[in-house]
């Protein structure tokens, strides 16, 4: 029987997977305080990233630091915003957003994805109208439903799903009431264990075991690549879960 990694070997692997989170971060809070200045009071879009950061340990010196650098306080690189989008075997639409400092280097390297995975790109909204923007406060199961429910009606939620098959609940905002309805949720004592703005699609697609595999090769190769940010599908999670 062969040996499982060292644990030095498994402390590598967490503290690299760690750094290419940072650095995703990292690129998003610098974006967000170039667009909209360093200021989170002002600015929702760096106060979501500011709090990603600080989900993920990030401390407040390295936080601080990427601002500046965004900022012009202190020299560093700037980036855009570029989104691919495309299609997964089996007809799964996929969105991938990245940050770049090269947009050659980037669009060659999710091109390559594609191809590699049986996929293909597409044109700009080629498969982007199969989604819309939410932001989601999730609250793992037996969190108190009612609570929840009452709470975030009080907040001005957009609406609130319960998943039946495990008791975790969603609520569901508009993306600029995404920061407004966390602080008015955080002030009722409930915090949710994950909350994000993100992509969600209009309908889920089930696919078979033998394309599962094909869509999740592709959706982890564009998730690794270093200038991508999110890559988000409507392929049916189920159906990945049985891969």
């Amino acid at each position: 029987m062969g040996r499982g990694p060292s644990i030095e070997g498994r402390k590598n692997a967490n503290d690299a997977k760690r750094g290419k989170i940072f650095t995703k971060i990292i690129r998003e809070i610098s974006v967000a305080a170039r667009g909209g200045g360093g200021d989170p009071n002002n600015n929702p879009r760096l106060r979501t990233a500011m709090d990603k950061g600080l989900s993920a340990n990030m401390t407040k010196d390295v936080i601080e630091r990427a601002i500046k650098k965004a900022t012009g306080e202190l020299e560093g690189v700037e980036y855009e915003e570029v989104r691919y989008e495309g299609y997964a075997p089996g007809g799964i639409a996929v969105i991938v957003d990245c940050l770049t400092d090269n947009r050659v280097r980037t669009v060659a390297d999710v091109r390559h994805a594609f191809s590699k995975c049986g996929g293909n790109m597409g044109t700009e909204g080629s498969v982007s109208f199969m989604f819309k923007r939410l932001g989601v406060l999730s609250f793992a199961p037996g969190a108190d439903e009612e609570t929840i429910t009452e709470a975030a009606i009080e907040a001005g939620a957009d609406d609130i799903a319960v998943y039946p098959e495990d008791g975790s609940i969603d609520v569901i905002t508009a993306p600029e009431a995404f920061q407004s309805v966390k602080a008015a949720m955080a002030a009722a004592k409930l915090e949710p264990d994950h909350s994000e703005i993100t992509f969600r699609a209009d309908n889920d697609v089930a696919v078979d075991a033998d394309t599962a595999v094909q869509v999740k090769k592709l959706l982890d190769m564009l998730e690794d690549l270093d200038d991508v940010q999110d890559v988000y599908s409507n392929v049916d999670q189920a159906s990945l879960e049985r891969v």
